[in-house]
């Protein structure tokens, strides 16, 4: 990453801490009480309220990351992540909608500018959702290419008019390699939404399938993420802009998970705090107390190596002095073992808090539920990022693209 000069000033303006990055967090704790009360129909309705997208463009949240030029804020990635975790803590479903749909925002800034014109210029507060999996049968043709197939897992699609969709491009050889992936962007005239979306955790994502038959897409519609990493394509832009893809979309899918971890303590220490465990209160168990210690200082570790990897990252975008590919290929793994360790150590308060945590209406079983789910994501699948840094610790090269 090559930097594009920011002073001290204006990067603070855009960080936690500051006056804007406040007052955004704020809101986000003010509408813990009413996410709280619209969860369980949330999750009835596989589907965000149409309320609370509302109250999430009234805060501001979907423009922490979007481009100045469509009234966005350019802000600091841990200013929307915190946000996210504090979302979290009321509907992680919520909060999921929220972080990978308000990432998409960010990327567009990536994709020529054109394509910004046509998402936006009548309406900033449009909104796109995703399926990245290279499923789509792409062809070449004069301008740019033809787009087909079914896509799953678009997160808060019926909120959007937009999708973001993966596929690999043919070279112009007419080989097929996966450095040839490319992002598909596509209006709602365009695809067709299948309702399908039935699952154990984060039922109210409403992450349904995308159907597409036969669609052209302009070569301005597309981005060639894998090549913008190996070129430094936006070495020009801000620093913000600057960021690897999968770096920030990585955290976008496991910070909702940390968030509700958090969240979950609250839940055991009520549950410690008034049930009995064999002759004393749970809360005076040593057991009880280890697993509390536990949870709370795993939580504050996550934040503090998820908030000092991106710091590394924004420091390099705004110096220009290269990152190293076995610190980026640990930061990716970092960020995929989060779920994973959200995961298990739920498991442990879950099994604590006895026979009362299996029952439907446990809070600690739907946050559990939830984390569950968000472990299946590929990006949270950390196997391959592990071994990917254990490869490139022995001199190997990466096995993973875009870092």
């Amino acid at each position: 990453m090559t930097s594009m000069p920011e002073s001290n000033s204006e990067s603070t303006k855009r960080s936690l801490g500051s006056p804007r990055a406040n007052e955004l967090l704020a809101r986000a704790r003010a509408l813990q009480p009413v996410l709280k009360e619209r969860a369980a129909q949330c999750a009835l309705d596989a589907k965000v309220p149409e309320e609370t997208i509302a109250d999430f463009q009234t805060a501001g949240f979907f423009k922490i990351l979007q481009s100045e030029a469509y009234g966005g804020y350019e802000m600091d990635p841990q200013v929307y992540y915190s946000v996210v975790m504090e979302i979290a803590k009321a509907c992680m479903s919520s909060a999921w909608v929220l972080s990978v749909i308000g990432v998409h925002n960010w990327q567009l800034n990536l994709f020529d500018p054109e394509a910004a014109k046509e998402v936006w210029a009548t309406d900033p507060s449009v909104l796109i959702s995703s399926s990245y999996a290279p499923v789509g049968l792409v062809t070449r043709v004069d301008g740019g290419f033809m787009l087909s197939g079914c896509w799953s897992f678009s997160s808060g699609c019926e909120h959007c008019d937009w999708v973001y969709l993966g596929g690999v491009a043919p070279a112009e050889d007419g080989s097929w390699e996966m450095e040839n992936y490319r992002t598909f962007l596509i209006p709602r005239k365009d695809y067709q939404i299948i309702k399908n979306w039935d699952v154990v955790g984060l039922k109210g994502t409403g992450s349904h399938d995308i159907d597409v038959d036969n669609v052209f897409v302009p070569e301005h519609r597309t981005h060639f993420m894998f090549n913008d990493v190996i070129t430094n394509k936006h070495k020009n832009k801000p620093p913000l802009y600057q960021l690897p893809f999968m770096q920030v979309f990585s955290r976008a899918v496991c910070t909702a998970t940390l968030g509700t971890l958090e969240a979950a303590l609250d839940d055991y220490i009520h549950v410690a705090n008034n049930r009995i465990a064999g002759r004393v209160m749970m809360r005076d168990d040593a057991d009880s107390k280890r697993i509390a210690a536990q949870v709370k200082s795993e939580v504050e570790s996550m934040k503090l190596t998820m908030i000092a990897n991106f710091e590394a990252m924004l420091d390099s975008a705004r110096t220009g002095v290269e990152i190293g590919m076995a610190e980026r290929a640990r930061f990716r793994y970092e960020s995929a073992k989060v779920a994973d360790r959200c995961v298990a150590l739920s498991s442990k308060m879950l099994k604590a808090s006895g026979s009362g945590s299996i029952r439907n209406k446990s809070a600690l079983l739907a946050k559990h539920l939830d984390m569950l789910a968000s472990q299946a994501h590929v990006a949270n699948v950390s196997d391959s990022f592990e071994i990917n840094l254990g490869g490139v610790l022995f001199g190997h090269e990466s096995t993973e693209l875009g870092l």
